[in-house]
């Protein structure tokens, strides 16, 4: 089975079973996981922070960061399509007493001057602006970049009104790849960020949060409240350490292939590849084969690859390290089959 539901789905390495096996224990709510804190210390160094928090999930980590930045009654401005508003169940308003206020992108970047709009005015009728997020890549963009002029324009905003800038950079370390820059170009651009080591970069399990010492010292008592107060974690952290460590320079070869693939793709009639492939995310439109997305995913399973509706006719395709070329050109044979086919 060809697997291009999402880089979520990969297996960890060798190196970090072992890693997990090998590695020494403690107990981190005390601060005794020597795995947890070398992996905390390396992370806040590669993405230019004062201190980072490993978290079990990218959604703890955003949820973390809301919850440690804004007071409830305040209101956040975000992307209308992004992660944090999208898909992470009405986290803000449920956990953190907050509301959205959400602002149309072109391929996931806010227009600085509609953020700059958007920022409430002094008056009791109207909550405070408590918090700017960006996500950076943008997932439902088809993992677009978000450029980094756009990130300091919007973070010289939040200078100007005393307002937060948090990064949902889940897919984070492929921007940088897709850019062939180091992160902290992008990460010197907000307070906080948040960075999946669980996807691209193949670790079994974990995110990073990172910002300053104050803020991430209030973070570890939310991140405690939230049930994530981890003990022997380094059978995770040990792994993840690898996955941040070894991981990031391959990343563009993901990329290559989700290129290869939306080149085949745009080749065969009755498809159109809807976004700018920048990183390991393609997104197709089957609308002109008279099918629904759905439908198109149950047929490609049915030839053994794997993909997700992302809407009533597009389908995302994400390529990632247990991906082949292999894969890709066969993946390609197959959706042509398929789209050859009526049904």
């Amino acid at each position: 089975m060809i697997d291009l539901r999402s880089d979520t789905v990969t297996k960890p390495t060798k190196e970090m079973r072992e890693a997990a096996f090998f590695t020494e224990v403690g107990d981190d709510v005390y601060g005794e996981d020597p795995a947890v804190n070398k992996l905390e210390e390396e992370a806040a160094a590669i993405l230019g922070k004062e201190a980072a928090l490993f978290v079990t999930s990218g959604t703890q980590g955003n949820q973390i960061a809301v919850l440690t930045h804004c007071r409830p009654g305040q209101e956040l401005l975000l992307e209308a399509e992004s992660h944090i508003f999208y898909y992470e169940s009405g986290a803000v308003s449920a956990l953190a007493g907050v509301q959205t206020r959400t602002i149309h992108g072109s391929k996931g970047a806010m227009d600085p001057q509609l953020v700059r709009s958007a920022i409430r005015e002094n008056d009791i009728h109207f909550p405070d602006t408590g918090l700017i997020c960006l996500e950076n890549t943008h997932n439902r963009a088809g993992g677009a970049v978000i450029p980094i002029e756009n990130m300091r324009q919007i973070y010289d905003i939040g200078i100007e009104n005393h307002i937060p800038v948090h990064v949902d950079g889940a897919r984070l370390f492929n921007a940088a790849a897709a850019l062939g820059v180091p992160v902290t170009d992008f990460t010197q651009y907000c307070d906080t960020v948040q960075v999946c080591l669980s996807k691209g970069l193949g670790a079994p399990v974990g995110s990073i949060l990172a910002g300053d010492k104050e803020f991430i010292l209030k973070a570890r008592k939310w991140r405690k409240r939230l049930g994530g107060g981890l003990r022997q974690a380094g059978m995770i952290a040990a792994p993840a350490y690898v996955a941040l460590t070894t991981m990031r320079e391959r990343l563009v070869e993901d990329h290559n292939l989700a290129k290869s693939l939306s080149d085949g793709l745009m080749d065969i009639n009755g498809l159109r590849v809807v976004n700018q492939v920048e990183t390991n995310i393609v997104v197709v439109d089957v609308a002109h084969l008279q099918m629904t997305s759905q439908a198109f995913v149950s047929e490609l399973e049915k030839e053994g690859v794997l993909a997700v509706s992302f809407g009533p006719t597009f389908v995302r395709f994400t390529t990632h390290h247990q991906v082949s070329k292999q894969d890709i050109g066969r993946t390609i044979d197959i959706i042509a089959r398929i789209s050859a086919v009526p049904l």
